[in-house]
């Protein structure tokens, strides 16, 4: 495994939880902010930075393989295609087997929206499969102790990108099985269908509800379901909002922060975990403040 030289959420663990000062860094789609996104060289980015958490999208192939892709397609805006020339439509993931998926380079190109991003020439989308696997095989320090927050990418407005709530589960429970990682991973999603499969599947890996509006009295919808841990957009959080989750015995994570405002205002409001494009600089941020 070539290495790529660029500058949370486990309720056992003592690093986890209410009560501590510092939450848990995680790495949005690995280090968004420096490295084209959910390629395994964003995670070993976010990994050097000793994030606290891999966070990461979830599709399947037509042959039934988890991959790593914020999108249900393959898009112009992130891959080149098989022939090395832009794109000129997307390409839905689940239309293609993991070998013809293999032949799109989805490292060439860089987010505009980010002006740190390099590209990494060349990466191909990888599976959750090869992400556990070149977590274990690296030597990073972060890493025998990193956890991994997995989205399913489902939607119910259209069934043919994906497949079954339940069948999504399994295949994702059933990587999660082979590498040993049911205490190390959180399964995250909007839809509530694949968390409510997780947990019949096994009760004790952990799931998250994803929002992106302003839900009142969300704690106890999230209870009911089941879920252990709430996601909001950080546009959306407020102190006693994340107060009244915390005392449910809920666990907070908003995504996207990125700047420092947005990290103080969400230590101030005193959240569990936070999700940014910049782990690297977050983790600075944090030992700055003595938090870490």
């Amino acid at each position: 495994m070539k290495k790529i030289i660029f500058l949370t959420l486990l309720l056992t663990s003592p690093a986890w939880g209410a009560g501590n000062k510092c939450p848990l860094v995680q790495g949005h789609r690995g280090s968004r902010g420096t490295v084209p996104e959910n390629t395994l060289p964003a995670f070993e980015a976010a990994l050097m930075a000793e994030a606290d958490v891999l966070e990461m999208d979830m599709d399947v192939t037509k042959d039934n393989v988890v991959v790593i892709s914020h999108e249900p397609r393959v898009t112009p805006e992130r891959c080149l295609g098989p022939d090395g020339k832009a794109l000129e439509k997307a390409v839905p993931i689940r239309s293609l087997t993991l070998a013809e998926l293999k032949k799109y380079d989805c490292g060439s190109l860089v987010n505009a929206k980010f002006p740190q991003q390099l590209a990494v020439p060349g990466e191909h989308m990888p599976t959750l499969d090869e992400v556990f696997a070149m977590v274990e095989a690296s030597g990073y320090q972060a890493a025998p102790k990193v956890e991994f927050n997995i989205e399913t990418k489902i939607f119910p407005s259209e069934p043919e990108l994906t497949p079954s709530p339940a069948e999504f589960a399994g295949l994702v429970m059933d990587v999660i099985k082979k590498h040993g990682m049911e205490n190390r991973v959180i399964v995250q999603s909007f839809d509530v269908r694949t968390l409510k499969e997780i947990k019949k599947l096994n009760p004790a890996v952990r799931t998250a509800q994803l929002t992106s509006d302003n839900l009142l009295d969300i704690a106890p919808a999230l209870k009911a379901a089941g879920t252990d841990i709430w996601s909001p957009n950080y546009l959306w959080i407020t102190t006693s909002a994340v107060h009244a989750a915390q005392t449910a015995g809920l666990q907070v994570a908003p995504w996207t922060l990125n700047t420092k405002k947005d990290w103080d205002f969400a230590l101030e409001a005193g959240v569990d975990a936070i999700i940014t494009d910049y782990p690297a600089a977050l983790v600075e941020y944090l030992q700055e403040k003595k938090l870490r």
